[in-house]
């Protein structure tokens, strides 16, 4: 299990103090749980979140206790990138919990490959029940049932673990392929040579037409 060490945080701390000092606000709560206003490392916060995401239980160990919770929500810093607040959701224990695990797409669609087509990713993650033991990090998909424009995936074809729940609706669009677009190509106006000749002629007229000079 990933562990992350938290202090207790005052509320009169500033965040930008803890930032500056390596460390991000962040808090946990729970149906039975308190909000409680912490700080953690925000080097190893990064390092949890990259393996952890948002499905996969994560201990937070306090001087006074020890919690098992999920990410709930990260805010980031639009410039940098850098996380700059995270949510745990502290779960009973013996209870079931209802998350969004990503989808991670694999294989080959003779669809894209040999037809042009484009892959077109309805869903980017899939609602799902379990124990917080049993939370998958992601669900891998595969493409390759994709042969034709008029093939689809549907939630009810994806294979689930075991211990999971599906939440979604069984005829829920999840990936399917769009026929490559034809490009039309624009149809240039013929051009009208008489038009042209006539034109030209009038022009060589007025140019040898003689300059008639009136008497003053």
């Amino acid at each position: 299990m990933l562990t992350l060490k938290a202090e207790l945080r005052d509320r009169t701390q500033k965040p930008e103090g803890l930032r500056k000092a390596g460390k991000i606000p962040a808090v946990f709560y729970g149906k039975k749980t308190q909000a409680t206003s912490i700080s953690i490392s925000e080097t190893e916060f990064e390092k949890v979140w990259k393996k952890a995401g948002e499905s996969t239980v994560v201990e937070i160990k306090t001087p006074e206790s020890s919690l098992e919770s999920l990410i709930h929500e990260v805010d980031f810093d639009p410039i940098s990138g850098k996380p700059r607040h995270a949510d745990f959701y502290v779960f009973e224990k013996g209870h079931k919990v209802s998350v969004e695990v990503p989808i991670e797409f694999e294989g080959v669609s003779s669809a894209v490959k040999d037809l042009g087509g484009t892959l077109v990713k309805v869903m980017h993650a899939l609602k799902v029940e379990a124990m917080p033991k049993d939370l998958p990090y992601n669900i891998v998909i595969d493409i390759s049932p994709l042969v034709s424009f008029e093939s689809q995936i549907l939630a009810k074809d994806i294979k689930i673990p075991e211990g999971v729940t599906l939440l979604e609706k069984p005829e829920e669009v999840v990936a399917l392929v769009s026929a490559p677009r034809e490009e039309k190509e624009e149809e240039s106006a013929p051009i009208d040579l008489t038009a042209i000749e006539v034109e030209k002629k009038g022009k060589e007229e007025t140019e040898e037409a003689p300059v008639t000079e009136v008497a003053a």
